[in-house]
């Protein structure tokens, strides 16, 4: 009987070591986040808005599309 008390006391503590161990750590290096897509995909619209203002504002600098401008012949 005493060998079976060894047995399951053996077999409980081996089940014990072998609990996995979770370690929370700040990390060495902090977090970058990326923003540029952002800052680039606004600037680009704006500019985009500004020579479609252009183009309606003073037709006659650009012409029509497809043909050459006052100083393209």
């Amino acid at each position: 009987m005493s060998t079976i008390r060894l047995i399951a006391l053996a077999g409980s503590l081996g089940l014990a070591a072998c609990q996995p161990t979770v370690k929370v750590e700040a990390p060495d290096k902090p977090i970058v986040i990326n923003l540029n897509v952002h800052i680039d995909q606004e600037v680009k619209v704006k500019v985009d808005r500004a020579l479609d203002d252009a183009f309606k504002e003073h037709p006659e600098m650009f012409g029509p599309a497809g043909e050459p401008g006052p100083n393209k012949k």
